[in-house]
């Protein structure tokens, strides 16, 4: 297997595809870098090198007991960035891969990057707290924790109906589809599965939104029941200084595979632009 090696030894899987100026894709909870494929394919034809790697805990990569806090994810980003030589790089972060984004532009002072992309990213804080009113509910995070303790295939069931708006007759997914990614989610530690959902509910980015100092794209659907919208990417275009919001209207959390061909293209003329 392609993998890098972190500071403390967890193993990464890597895929390492097409040649031109490096974007580097970060999947969101509780995927892997497969979740990328289509996006990974549209860009490497369209004369660039992707990179997307499996979260530690996650995927293909090792399991270890700790390191999901994010200034240690951020510090894994950091060693596929070295690692694999990506200069002036896009760094392309889903969901809970927005905050890795986030963290390495402020721990890492954006090093090596030329853009950012933010999709369905749960910036800038996802718990509700006093000054944060329009978070959600630590209690409803502690659910989730419970589930995933009882019955982790049952649990992921019911949220990836949520995560791709099953219900929704524009942007219909097939029982395939549902199955595949609860697959790719079973393929994670149970330990990896919960720190991580601890991690970005309760790690506050606000502070780390000027870290922001090259073009950044944020993406998100009005739709998404998982991360919601106006708590998340319309407060994080405000806070971020060179950001472009683009809302898809009735579009749910996965935009990755209910949107593939729109995203797809947005990503691509995000990229064509000059930084």
């Amino acid at each position: 297997m392609n993998t890098i090696e972190t500071p403390d030894k967890t193993r990464l899987y890597v895929k390492d595809w097409g040649e031109g100026p490096p974007v580097i894709l970060i999947h969101g909870w509780p995927l892997s870098a497969d979740s990328w494929d289509d996006q990974a394919m549209a860009i490497a034809a369209a004369g660039h090198r992707v990179i997307a790697y499996d979260r530690r805990g996650f995927g293909r990569s090792t399991q270890p007991w700790s390191g999901y806090d994010y200034d240690t994810l951020a510090d894994d980003l950091a060693a596929v960035i070295q690692q694999t030589g990506a200069q002036d790089a896009t760094l392309v972060g889903f969901s809970m891969g927005g905050g890795e984004v986030a963290r390495y532009m402020a721990r890492y002072g954006g090093k090596s990057v030329a853009k950012c992309a933010l999709l369905s990213s749960i910036l800038p804080y996802r718990l509700k707290t006093g000054d944060n009113p329009a978070g959600t509910e630590q209690a409803a995070f502690d659910q989730t924790a419970e589930g995933l303790k009882a019955d982790r295939a049952l649990f992921f069931t019911g949220f990836f109906k949520t995560f791709f708006g099953d219900d929704s007759a524009e942007r219909p997914v097939s029982a395939e589809l549902l199955e595949w990614a609860r697959g790719i989610a079973l393929q994670a530690s149970l330990k990896a599965t919960i720190e991580c959902m601890r991690s970005f509910s309760s790690t506050d980015f606000r502070g780390d939104l000027a870290a922001f100092t090259v073009p950044t794209l944020i993406i998100h659907g009005t739709a998404d029941k998982t991360v919601p919208i106006a708590a998340s990417s319309r407060v994080a275009a405000q806070g971020i200084a060179h950001s472009t919001l683009i809302e898809y209207d009735s579009a749910p959390h996965g935009l990755f595979a209910t949107d593939k061909a729109r995203l797809s293209g947005d990503l691509l003329a995000f990229l064509a632009r000059a930084a």
